[in-house]
């Protein structure tokens, strides 16, 4: 195994973190982060701790990489603070946090996010190139848009730069897409869950999408008719 994060992304590792999941959840659904003692309200922010750093050395030593009892359910954030705090050395995490438009995508980031992590937002690209609304979306500059992306993703890939995590927001409906990219990336995946009736709510509730509504409706029932489950 080169790196940790091949381990992370295997199956016995995902149904393990899925199985504490469900056995540790109190009366009323949820899991309590076993760093700051709160609720963990959103799910896809539970992360699964090693209490013994797992390493290259043991990760193939099962009492400590699949050991329940080595593992605490914690929030992100709570999990980079005890690696902070410790001085834990850790592969650098990329996460692909994905979903319809309007799921609550950013929120989640910026919720989870902490200081020195890198953000790869097309909708911040296009915003910061334009000059424009946030979510107006011209394309006479969407070749740039993508390659700025594009350019990004691959120093992300080579672990460019002094980051403590990545965090890559997008839609990516397409389940071959997704892989390709988690593979590409050596990438975690969180899917930001949310009805279309949801989605289409929030975006007649956003005053500032009043011109874009139209456009954004499509995105959102584009998403739910393409969208392949893992």
């Amino acid at each position: 195994m080169k790196e940790l994060s091949d381990f992370y992304r295997g199956q016995a590792w995902r149904k393990l973190r899925q199985n504490l999941i469900l056995e540790r959840q109190d009366e009323l659904g949820f899991v309590i982060c076993e760093h700051c003692k709160k609720p963990i309200t959103n799910l896809s922010s539970c992360v699964g701790h090693h209490i013994e750093p797992l390493t290259l050395e043991n990760v193939n030593d099962w009492n400590i990489a699949l050991n329940p009892e080595n593992v605490a359910l914690v929030h992100i954030p709570c999990h980079n603070e005890i690696h902070n705090r410790f001085g834990i050395k850790w592969d650098r995490k990329v996460y692909l946090v994905y979903g319809s438009a309007l799921s609550g995508k950013t929120t989640f980031v910026n919720d989870n996010k902490t200081d020195g992590d890198l953000i790869l937002d097309l909708d911040s690209i296009y915003q910061a190139l334009s000059g424009d609304l946030r979510y107006k979306k011209p394309n006479q500059i969407k070749p740039i848009v993508f390659a700025v992306r594009d350019t990004i993703l691959d120093q992300i890939k080579m672990r460019s730069g002094s980051w403590r995590n990545a965090w890559v927001i997008g839609t990516f409906p397409y389940q071959r897409d997704r892989n390709n990219l988690i593979e590409r990336l050596g990438a975690e995946s969180i899917l930001i869950e949310a009805t279309k009736e949801e989605c289409l709510q929030r975006l007649y509730d956003d005053d500032t999408r009043q011109l874009v509504r139209k456009e954004w409706t499509e995105y959102i029932n584009e998403w739910f008719e393409d969208y392949q489950a893992d």
